[in-house]
């Protein structure tokens, strides 16, 4: 009864997502099931955080604080924005997602009755949420000290994992399509093997010769041409490591699909790394460049036009924000899946899909969400909470800029695009990332007792 009366709740917030039992959906949503439904709740939750904290260090906010009449000298409002009012947002929502975790351990199905503090009373879990923010801001900014090595350490983490299903990614990509080739003998399936292999390298060859015109200068830049150079080699080394005869004998399916992933991946991250490099000489000034009254960094005989005019936070960090907020969200989601987290934890329990249960969707046309998870979970959802507290812990340390704020407590989100130690978080990700792909080709042939399949 309490499952159904927590489910229920849900539909007040959101037309698809609640319970069957409700009549509150709207009729012209989709059929949802309730495990979907859930997750699009905390991912929510999530955004809303994300939101809020990007709000706290919006840029000018303290001096607007100061003309509010109660801030002054009566009250110090300098403590609700900046990167510390961010490190409390963020502290209590982190403790959220960890209660959850240990409320949801060891969960079998719905009909277990914590399923309703899980799939429901979701303006109850709102309000907790907000009064435990509200009362973080009475907590002495000293208190909050050890919170940043929390911070960087889940931060880590969570970097770490998804460069590990990043990987598995990969190599599941490549499984699968051989796989299907070899069965069917099929070309069309030969030829898409080729042409996205082909694909990613002409992606990434194209990347690194964009990263040398507008990221580097004859002259100087010496830091943006090491990362280039350096991830390059790198980059054909394990794609060479890849198709070696010894390789491919202990894994038949690797090739050069996963190393081609994985470049255009290595880029990804070179790019990010060297797009929040302090020296604005060494990056290209997209706006400028838009509208004609910019050059490229690296053109002969020009010099970079300096990007920082103190104006606002600008379109092109709006919409790197909102693509770092989408990764960030799809990693939450993807690893907390049955599959993932089996081969995150090394767990044999096969839980069910994400699926229609036995009866499938209900025939109901006002069962607008319908429990799929009678007969087992879809998902570990312990696990998605300690996943979502990972990231609110990224999110966290990526908006304080890891620990190494430009300014004072009252750094904004211009500092996100120039920060070294941003810069040198990401480069160093994509190190790991190489060394954790070239460990997996060549494991198989070190630790021989194993079963890597």
């Amino acid at each position: 009864m309490g499952a159904v009366l927590g489910i229920c709740t849900a539909s007040q917030l959101a037309c698809c997502c609640g319970s069957a039992a409700c009549s509150l959906c709207c009729s012209a949503c989709p059929s949802c099931r309730n495990s979907t439904s859930s997750r699009i709740m905390y991912a929510i939750m999530l955004l809303a955080v994300t939101a809020l904290s990007c709000v706290l260090l919006a840029p000018g906010l303290q001096d607007q604080l100061q003309k509010v009449p109660f801030c002054g000298d009566q009250l110090d409002c300098s403590t609700a924005v900046g990167y510390m009012a961010v490190y409390r947002v963020c502290f209590i929502t982190t403790l959220f997602f960890l209660l959850m975790a240990l409320l949801m351990i060891n969960v079998k199905s719905s009909k277990d009755g914590r399923a309703g503090l899980q799939n429901g009373f979701w303006a109850i879990k709102y309000l907790i949420l907000i009064g435990g923010m509200v009362g973080s801001f009475f907590i002495p900014a000293g208190g909050l000290t050890f919170w940043m090595y929390f911070g960087m350490i889940g931060g880590f983490l969570f970097i770490l994992i998804q460069l590990i299903l990043i990987i598995d990614f990969a190599h599941s990509w490549a499984e699968s399509w051989v796989s299907r080739y070899e069965e069917t003998e099929s070309k069309a399936w030969y030829c898409a093997l080729l042409f996205f292999t082909f694909l990613q390298y002409a992606l990434a060859i194209t990347a690194v010769g964009l990263f040398f015109a507008f990221y580097t200068r004859p002259d100087g830049c010496a830091t943006h041409k090491f990362f280039i150079s350096i991830n390059l080699i790198l980059c054909v080394a394990v794609s060479v490591l890849s198709v070696l005869p010894k390789v491919q004998a202990a894994q038949p399916n690797s090739g050069l699909l996963q190393s081609a992933a994985v470049t255009l991946y290595t880029m990804y991250l070179t790019w990010s790394a060297m797009a929040n490099q302090p020296d604005s000489s060494c990056k290209p000034n997209f706006s400028q460049m838009i509208d004609g009254s910019g050059i490229s960094p690296g053109a002969p005989g020009t010099t970079a036009a300096p990007t920082d005019d103190g104006a606002g936070f600008d379109a092109e960090s709006i919409v790197g924000l909102v693509v770092w907020f989408v990764c960030v969200l799809y990693s939450s989601i993807r690893t907390a899946s049955s599959s993932q987290h089996a081969k995150l934890t090394g767990s044999d329990k096969i839980l069910l899909k994400d699926e229609a249960g036995s009866g499938g969707a209900p025939q109901d046309a006002e069962a607008q969400v319908w429990d799929n998870e009678e007969d087992g979970v879809a998902y570990s959802w312990s696990f998605f909470h300690i996943m979502f507290a990972l990231a609110t812990l990224y999110v966290m340390m990526t908006l304080t800029n890891w620990y190494s704020p430009n300014e004072s407590p009252n750094s904004d989100l211009r500092s996100l695009s120039k920060n070294a130690a941003s810069m040198w978080v990401k480069i160093a990700s994509s190190w790991v990332c190489l060394a954790l792909y070239a460990w997996s080709l060549v494991a198989p042939l070190i630790l021989t007792n194993r079963d890597f399949s």
